[in-house]
């Protein structure tokens, strides 16, 4: 891991001037990313849009890789590698109803532009994408390699289809900027998640003589019971904070309606905090399964899904926690940049969703962190909406981190 330099106070002159034009181009950039819907597995039209921009502001190489992530670089191929990251896809509309304008519009109201994605993650894409663009003239100069991915399948499966890409590219980054909504702070860890299959198992009868069955509905709900209990004392960290555990979906099988169930099925989203490994997540409900006296068993959930080029993404639903020091030299450049940029120092925190960091920090130990307009309490919400201010004002904070990360200076 190449050491990050310290250089003097200024950082060499390598990108273009932030301007009112450069920054109505990221405005007229994330509307068309609203306007084309990409949900988890139908990206195709949003990666040709975003390959075309990429090629348009001056990056390199671009190109949809096997898995249909777009890939583009800035800088020379020698020296130090810092990826920056971030996702082509959107959750889907969930009540079309609920809308008070069109998600797919790209409308501007009162300095917000509404639409799916505006936040999570299509606003932080386009000022990305601008803000590393503005480098793009004087690449050459840089002391290092920007290497830039937009992977497919992020909501669903964080980190599968970036591990995807680099595995192609045959390179592993010696740090990365996650571009996600972070309200312009600078974020260095989230916890991870697992999602859980819990089964439990009965005997069927007809439901007018229900001593003749074993009803597995009744042994669910007591581990529902259980499992609201057990959230209560979950392993916590004192910068992560507490685990968690919630049960999403609820499946009985019977074969009637007046027939006892043999079976239910709970699909569990659990939060992991640092040191709460799936031994000690799954031994925990086996416990509870003992306890209780009833036939079930617990599992971790297998993602499998073909992306829209027909790439096939496989892995248990394993999502890890990380968090990088807080006196880490990549949180204090990142610091020192942002306040350059924005002309204050900016908050450092943890984001309380997931991201593509589970990969890079958490599997391959590549020091991370994030940062990105929008306030992530809209995400996938009705009427999800960006200030543009902080969209703007995000752009050349984007241009001075490569920058500053490459050249190494605090």
């Amino acid at each position: 891991m190449p050491i990050l330099p310290r250089l003097p106070a200024r950082p060499p002159d390598v990108r273009e001037r932030m301007s009112s034009a450069l920054a109505d181009a990221c405005t007229d950039f994330l509307q068309r990313l609203v306007s084309t819907p990409s949900p988890s597995g139908q990206e195709a039209d949003v990666a040709r849009l975003v390959a075309d921009e990429m090629t348009a502001l001056g990056f390199r190489d671009v190109h949809i890789d096997s898995v249909g992530n777009v890939v583009g670089k800035l800088g020379p191929d020698a020296g130090p590698v810092l990826l920056m990251d971030s996702h082509l896809d959107t959750a889907s509309v969930s009540d079309p109803a609920a809308w008070e304008v069109d998600p797919f519009g790209g409308e501007i109201l009162e300095g917000r532009l509404y639409g799916l994605g505006s936040v999570d993650a299509k606003g932080s894409l386009a000022a990305m994408i601008y803000g590393l663009g503005m480098l793009a003239k004087r690449a050459h100069t840089l002391p290092g390699q920007i290497l830039v991915v937009a992977v497919v399948q992020e909501e669903p499966a964080e980190g599968l289809a970036l591990q995807a890409s680099l595995n192609e590219l045959g390179v592993l980054p010696d740090w990365a900027v996650i571009a996600k909504p972070s309200e312009m702070r600078l974020v260095r860890g989230h916890r991870g998640r697992m999602e859980i299959h819990l089964s439990t198992y009965g005997r069927t009868a007809h439901s007018a003589m229900p001593e003749q069955g074993d009803n597995a509905l009744y042994a669910a709900a007591r581990l529902v019971f259980g499992i609201e209990l057990l959230g209560m004392g979950l392993m916590s960290d004192p910068v992560l904070g507490q685990g968690t555990i919630a049960i999403t979906q609820f499946i009985t099988h019977s074969s009637a309606r007046n027939a006892i169930p043999d079976r239910c099925d709970l699909t569990i989203d659990r939060r992991v905090t640092l040191g709460e490994t799936t031994s000690r997540v799954l031994a925990e409900l086996e416990t509870l399964i003992q306890r209780e006296g009833v036939r079930a068993d617990a599992r971790i959930a297998h993602y499998q899904q073909n992306t829209y080029t027909g790439y096939k993404l496989a892995a248990d639903a394993y999502y890890p926690a990380w968090l990088l020091a807080d006196d880490h030299p990549l949180v204090l450049q990142a610091v020192a940049s942002v306040e350059r940029s924005l002309g204050r120092k900016p908050e450092v925190g943890i984001w309380r969703f997931s991201s593509d960091g589970v990969y890079t920090m958490g599997l391959a130990g590549i020091p991370t962190i994030g940062f990105g307009p929008g306030r992530s309490l809209l995400s996938h919400a009705p009427n999800e909406s960006i200030r543009l201010a902080d969209l703007h004002r995000s752009i050349p904070v984007y241009a001075d981190l490569a920058r500053d990360l490459l050249y190494g200076l605090l």
